[in-house]
Protein backbone atom coordinates (compact mmCIF):
# COMPACT_ATOMS: atom_id res chain seq x y z
CA UNK A 1 0.00 0.00 0.00
CA UNK A 2 2.16 2.61 0.73
CA UNK A 3 4.61 2.36 -2.30
CA UNK A 4 1.05 2.55 -4.33
CA UNK A 5 0.98 6.20 -2.36
CA UNK A 6 3.53 7.25 -4.32
CA UNK A 7 3.91 7.62 -8.60
CA UNK A 8 6.72 7.02 -10.53
CA UNK A 9 7.08 10.85 -11.00
CA UNK A 10 6.58 11.28 -7.14
CA UNK A 11 9.34 8.91 -6.35
CA UNK A 12 11.63 10.62 -8.93
CA UNK A 13 11.09 14.39 -7.20
CA UNK A 14 12.14 12.40 -3.98
CA UNK A 15 15.07 10.73 -5.13
CA UNK A 16 15.93 13.91 -7.07
CA UNK A 17 16.00 15.96 -3.81
CA UNK A 18 18.20 13.54 -2.48
CA UNK A 19 20.74 13.16 -5.16
CA UNK A 20 20.76 16.97 -5.22
CA UNK A 21 21.05 17.52 -1.50
CA UNK A 22 24.35 15.03 -1.29
CA UNK A 23 26.21 16.53 -4.46
CA UNK A 24 26.81 19.19 -2.17
CA UNK A 25 27.28 17.46 1.27
CA UNK A 26 29.21 14.52 2.38
CA UNK A 27 25.79 13.61 4.35
CA UNK A 28 23.91 11.08 3.50
CA UNK A 29 20.01 10.93 3.17
CA UNK A 30 17.98 8.32 3.31
CA UNK A 31 13.55 7.98 2.98
CA UNK A 32 11.77 5.12 4.40
CA UNK A 33 8.27 4.91 3.86
CA UNK A 34 5.61 2.36 5.61
CA UNK A 35 2.23 1.95 6.50
CA UNK A 36 1.98 1.48 9.94
CA UNK A 37 3.75 2.72 12.89
CA UNK A 38 4.58 -0.55 15.12
CA UNK A 39 4.80 1.95 18.53
CA UNK A 40 6.52 4.76 19.04
CA UNK A 41 7.65 6.59 16.03
CA UNK A 42 11.09 7.63 17.53
CA UNK A 43 11.82 4.10 18.63
CA UNK A 44 10.28 2.34 15.35
CA UNK A 45 12.71 5.05 13.50
CA UNK A 46 15.76 4.32 15.11
CA UNK A 47 15.19 0.88 14.29
CA UNK A 48 14.52 1.27 10.44
CA UNK A 49 17.83 3.59 11.08
CA UNK A 50 19.90 0.58 12.18
CA UNK A 51 17.70 -1.79 9.37
CA UNK A 52 18.98 0.31 6.94
CA UNK A 53 23.02 0.65 8.61
CA UNK A 54 22.74 4.06 8.15
CA UNK A 55 24.83 4.34 12.04
CA UNK A 56 27.96 3.01 9.94
CA UNK A 57 28.46 6.18 7.73
CA UNK A 58 32.12 7.34 8.32
CA UNK A 59 31.25 10.92 9.80
CA UNK A 60 28.03 9.61 11.58
CA UNK A 61 26.25 12.40 9.54
CA UNK A 62 23.03 10.23 8.16
CA UNK A 63 19.34 11.81 7.88
CA UNK A 64 16.44 9.07 8.28
CA UNK A 65 13.01 10.50 6.79
CA UNK A 66 10.56 7.90 8.45
CA UNK A 67 7.13 7.94 7.63
CA UNK A 68 4.32 5.73 7.60
CA UNK A 69 1.36 7.30 5.88
CA UNK A 70 -1.80 5.15 7.17
CA UNK A 71 -1.07 5.90 11.03
CA UNK A 72 -0.06 9.72 9.74
CA UNK A 73 3.19 9.69 11.37
CA UNK A 74 6.68 10.94 10.44
CA UNK A 75 9.94 11.43 12.15
CA UNK A 76 13.47 12.69 11.07
CA UNK A 77 16.50 11.21 12.66
CA UNK A 78 19.89 12.28 12.71
CA UNK A 79 22.99 10.52 13.16
CA UNK A 80 25.08 11.71 16.27
CA UNK A 81 27.27 13.30 13.84
CA UNK A 82 24.52 15.71 12.90
CA UNK A 83 22.84 16.18 16.14
CA UNK A 84 26.06 17.54 17.93
CA UNK A 85 26.14 20.23 14.93
CA UNK A 86 22.59 21.36 14.22
CA UNK A 87 20.40 23.57 16.59
CA UNK A 88 19.05 21.87 19.04
CA UNK A 89 15.13 22.94 17.52
CA UNK A 90 16.55 21.95 13.98
CA UNK A 91 14.44 18.98 13.53
CA UNK A 92 11.56 20.07 14.98
CA UNK A 93 11.84 23.32 12.12
CA UNK A 94 11.93 20.66 9.85
CA UNK A 95 9.03 18.54 10.80
CA UNK A 96 6.68 21.58 11.04
CA UNK A 97 7.80 22.53 7.57
CA UNK A 98 6.65 19.07 6.17
CA UNK A 99 3.74 19.18 8.15
CA UNK A 100 1.96 21.93 6.55
CA UNK A 101 1.88 19.88 3.17
CA UNK A 102 1.30 16.48 5.03
CA UNK A 103 -1.82 17.78 6.16
CA UNK A 104 -3.21 18.20 2.66
CA UNK A 105 -1.67 14.82 1.82
CA UNK A 106 0.93 16.77 -0.34
CA UNK A 107 3.76 14.37 1.02
CA UNK A 108 6.21 13.88 -1.85
CA UNK A 109 6.43 18.05 -1.66
CA UNK A 110 6.76 18.09 2.11
CA UNK A 111 9.50 15.32 1.66
CA UNK A 112 10.75 16.86 -1.07
CA UNK A 113 11.29 20.72 1.40
CA UNK A 114 12.79 18.53 4.08
CA UNK A 115 15.28 16.63 2.35
CA UNK A 116 16.15 20.31 1.07
CA UNK A 117 16.03 22.15 4.72
CA UNK A 118 18.22 19.32 6.00
CA UNK A 119 21.03 19.12 2.71
CA UNK A 120 21.29 23.12 3.44
CA UNK A 121 22.35 21.96 7.05
CA UNK A 122 24.66 19.07 5.75
CA UNK A 123 25.87 21.27 3.43
CA UNK A 124 27.37 23.47 5.98
CA UNK A 125 28.53 21.29 8.53
CA UNK A 126 29.61 18.48 5.92
CA UNK A 127 30.48 20.43 3.21
CA UNK A 128 30.95 17.94 -0.15
CA UNK A 129 34.74 16.64 -0.20
CA UNK A 130 35.30 16.22 -4.24
CA UNK A 131 38.31 13.69 -3.68
CA UNK A 132 37.15 12.04 -0.63
CA UNK A 133 33.73 11.71 -0.98
CA UNK A 134 31.33 8.50 -1.67
CA UNK A 135 28.11 7.83 -1.88
CA UNK A 136 27.94 5.25 1.50
CA UNK A 137 24.13 4.81 1.16
CA UNK A 138 21.32 4.14 -1.43
CA UNK A 139 19.37 6.48 -2.70
CA UNK A 140 16.73 4.95 -3.54
CA UNK A 141 13.41 5.07 -1.07
CA UNK A 142 12.95 1.84 0.68
CA UNK A 143 9.45 0.65 1.71
CA UNK A 144 8.11 -2.03 4.10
Amino acid sequence: MAEKLFSKADRDIIIGAIRNAEKKTSGEIQVHIENHCKGDVLDRAAEVFEKLKMHKTAQRNAVLFYLAVLDHKFAILGDAGINQVVPKDFWENIKEEMLVHFKTKAYTEGLRIGIEMSGKQLQQHFPYDHEGDINELPDEISFE
